[in-house]
């Protein structure tokens, strides 16, 4: 029987390389994701104008706020009443796929910050900043494996 644990939230930006370009301090993990990127990226402020930027459903609404070059976000089935269906067409399907292949990249770069297996194994530590830096040093050691190889 697995008891519940309480668990960290952190924002990773990463590129097609898998370098992690930024990682935030971390939150509780009863943080929504939307929320988390709001307080480390100020909306008032042209973050990603420049950018392409791929997201996952935890991040409706990013478009109302942050301007980008390009946002690419996935197809979500509305809420109906109980019954019913609304299920995403074939279209949807397939660009939702697709999106999902380009997104790969940032979980490879969680999974590379993972061989460090501090990141792993249930970390009794309580101390939030005991808990960022050993994310920086995990973050810093994966970068730099990714240099050498």
């Amino acid at each position: 029987m697995v008891k519940k644990r309480h668990t960290n939230k952190e924002l990773i930006i990463s590129d097609r390389s898998r370098k992690i370009w930024y990682l935030s301090r971390s939150y509780p993990g009863k943080e929504h994701d939307y929320a988390l990127l709001q307080g480390e990226f100020n909306p008032s402020q042209d973050w990603f104008t420049s950018f392409d930027i791929r997201l996952d459903l935890g991040f409706q609404g990013f478009a109302d706020l942050y301007p980008c070059h390009k946002l690419y976000i996935p197809h979500k089935r509305k809420r109906v009443k109980k019954g019913q269906r609304n299920d995403l067409n074939q279209v949807q399907k397939d660009d939702n796929k697709e999106q999902a292949g380009h997104r790969i990249w940032v979980e490879h770069s969680i999974g590379g910050m993972k061989r460090y297996l501090i990141l792993v194994h249930r970390m009794r530590i309580k101390n939030r900043i005991i808990i960022n830096q050993a994310l920086g040093v995990c973050a810093g050691l994966w970068n730099f494996h990714l240099i050498t190889n």
